[in-house]
Formats: C-alpha cells, sequence, structure tokens
C-alpha cells in the first residue's frame, strides 16, 4: 500500500472511531454559544427600559457590536449550509466538475466565478466550499472559490457601483483584486504536495470517508438533515467566538487612531486593512459602510479594505479554523495581506 493510501486508510479509521466523541463536543459548544447570544440580546433589549445603569457604556458597546455581528452573518451562514447540502445530497457527483475546463489555470479562473451564481456572503461560503471540497473539488480549487465568491457576486459588485460608481477606479481595483488573489492562492496551493496537511485532521477525515447518498427522497432527506445539525454544530460556535473578538477589539482600539493615518499613502492603505480585519463587515453592505471614509482616507486605502476585508478578518479566521490547520490560515493571510497591500499602494500611484 502506497503512503497516501496508507494516510487516507487512517483518516478514514479516525474518522470512524472519533466522530461519536467530536458530536459529543460540539453539542454543548453550540448549546452555550446560543445561550450566551440569547443573554447578551436580551441584555441590549433590556437596556433601553431599565435605564443607562444597566450595563457600562465599554460593556454595551462590546454587546452591541457582538450581536450585529451575529445578526449579519447568521442569514448567510444558514443560506450556505443550506447550498452546501443541495450541492452534496441532492445533486449528480460530477454536477460541477464534468463542465468545468480540465487544464488547471482555466480551471480555476472559472471557478472564481461561480459566486456569480451562488451570491452568499464570505460566511456563507465557508460551509459551501466544504461541500464542493466533499463533491469532488481539490483544495486548492475550494480556496480559489472561497476566496473569489465574496467579491465576485453580483450583490457585492451592485453595492459596490452604487456607493462609488467608477471614481478612481475603487470597483475596477476591488474586481480585478478578488480574481488576482483568489487564483494566486489556488495556483500558489496547487503546487503543493500534500493538500490533505493543509485541512483540519476531523475534516480530512470526513473527505476520506465514502460518500453515501440514499437513492430515495426520503433517505436524502434524512441525510440532508443530519448534514444540517452537523454544519450548524460546527459553523455556529466558530461564529460567536469570532463575533466577540471582533466586537471586543473594535471597543478596546479607538477608531480616531485609524482616522489620523489616512491621509498617508502607505498607512492609509495599512490602517484601512486593520479596519477591515477588526469590524468584519459582511462583503455584500461593506461598500456602504466605508463610504463616510472617502473623504478622509486615500482610494488605496479603500480599495484594500474592499478586498482584504471579505477574504480575511477576524470573525472569517475564527470561520475558516472549522477547516483548515493554523498554519495554512497563517499562510494565507501573509499571502491575501501582502497582495492587498499592493493593490492599494497601486491604486495610490495612480488615483
Amino acid at each position: 500500500m502506497t503512503a497516501p493510501l496508507r494516510e487516507r486508510d487512517a483518516l478514514r479509521r479516525a474518522a470512524h472511531e472519533h466522530a461519536p466523541a467530536r458530536r459529543s463536543r460540539r453539542g454543548p459548544l453550540l448549546a452555550v454559544g446560543i445561550g450566551i447570544a440569547v443573554v447578551l440580546l436580551v441584555l441590549r433589549l433590556a437596556s433601553p427600559a431599565l435605564g443607562s445603569q444597566l450595563l457600562p457604556d465599554t460593556l454595551q458597546d462590546f454587546v452591541t457590536l457582538t450581536i450585529s455581528v451575529i445578526v449579519e452573518s447568521v442569514p448567510f451562514v444558514l443560506l450556505g449550509i443550506v447550498l452546501s447540502i443541495i450541492v452534496q445530497v441532492w445533486l449528480p457527483q460530477a454536477f460541477f466538475t464534468s463542465w468545468l475546463p480540465r487544464q488547471p489555470l482555466l480551471r480555476r479562473a472559472v471557478i472564481s466565478f461561480l459566486g456569480m451564481f451562488l451570491p452568499v456572503c464570505e460566511c456563507g461560503n465557508v460551509p459551501l466550499a466544504r461541500g464542493l471540497v466533499l463533491k469532488g473539488f481539490t483544495v486548492s480549487e475550494s480556496m480559489t472559490f472561497l476566496l473569489a465568491a465574496p467579491i465576485l457576486n453580483p450583490i457585492t459588485i451592485i453595492t459596490t457601483h452604487q456607493a462609488f460608481g467608477w471614481s478612481d477606479g475603487i470597483l475596477v481595483a476591488r474586481l480585478a483584486g478578488g480574481f488576482l488573489i483568489a487564483n494566486l492562492i489556488g495556483w500558489l496551493y496547487s503546487r503543493h504536495p500534500d493538500p490533505e496537511s493543509l485541512l483540519t485532521r476531523s475534516f480530512a477525515a470526513e473527505c476520506a470517508l465514502p460518500q453515501e447518498h440514499g437513492h430515495s427522497g426520503a433517505s436524502k432527506l434524512r441525510e440532508s438533515v443530519e448534514l444540517f445539525r452537523r454544519e450548524m454544530s460546527t459553523m455556529m460556535p466558530a461564529l460567536f467566538i469570532g463575533a466577540a473578538v471582533a466586537g471586543g477589539i473594535q471597543t478596546a482600539v479607538p477608531r480616531s487612531v485609524l482616522v489620523t493615518l489616512g491621509s498617508n499613502p502607505v498607512w492609509s492603505v495599512l490602517a484601512m486593512m486593520v479596519l477591515a480585519f477588526v469590524i468584519s463587515l459582511c462583503s455584500n453592505v461593506d461598500a456602504f459602510f466605508v463610504l463616510p471614509f472617502a473623504s478622509t482616507f486615500m482610494p488605496g486605502g479603500i480599495a484594500a479594505f474592499l478586498v482584504f476585508g471579505p477574504i480575511i478578518d477576524v470573525k472569517m479566521l475564527a470561520l475558516l479554523r472549522t477547516t483548515y490547520r493554523p498554519r495554512t490560515l497563517a499562510q494565507l493571510t501573509l499571502v491575501v495581506a501582502l497582495t492587498s497591500a499592493a493593490i492599494g499602494l497601486v491604486v495610490n500611484y495612480f488615483a
């Protein structure tokens, strides 16, 4: 038996042996996460009626910011999970792979535009990308989809155009930058000698399991319910943690510190990337959030915000941790940050 086959066999055995233990750990985590979210929501709703003394201002800001990230993200996470179930259970095995080009570069370029037909923001793309891997995509191809889809989708394009039009090349820089970064990452990881080592051990083991699809509508429905329960127990705790971290950082770091850096060509880019990383906005609405900053920050800073934020932020790193190992995420963050900064500097040079 060859080494890859031995490794796949070991992962398959590990998946069978440890699946019940993982399920038992995820259930309480999900319950605790939902419980904390409900308590925060009740406190926030009750504070106006009970007076400003109920919560200190800082804690009230933390609660508001954390809940806003959760409320904004949950619909897209649910949509992504539903699309992932449709892809895994209800579509034919070769639905995507049969019509994609065989040439790797052209294939990844086409995958970059799948977001035009699956308009889910970055939160929902994580479960959807996991489903695509289980459906036959390689790890590098799933990364290309994951990074491109939040930017190259109709909702993001329309909202960015409504916010900025064609001024200063911000819309063009965002679309071209998203395509460039997604295909660069896809190309880099397509050359990796052991792609399965990029994944967490639990998800790699899940990929190694034989795909069991029922032939009747009832069995497919049961499988869909099981997949929904499993993806919810994986994604929601990560979302709650990411939202809490993002809310805490926003409370601790004054935005005035970032705004003072806006007029410098280099610092404006770096400051807006830090802001995008911290506030963890959805790609479908981030253009309207950053629009008021356009009068203070240089165009390159705005472009870097709109390219970097949908790919890497606090909330996304927590969600991506369900699928990729920490070393993979560190490499991913470094490459995306350097490329986004370069795009911002180029825009500042020509604007």
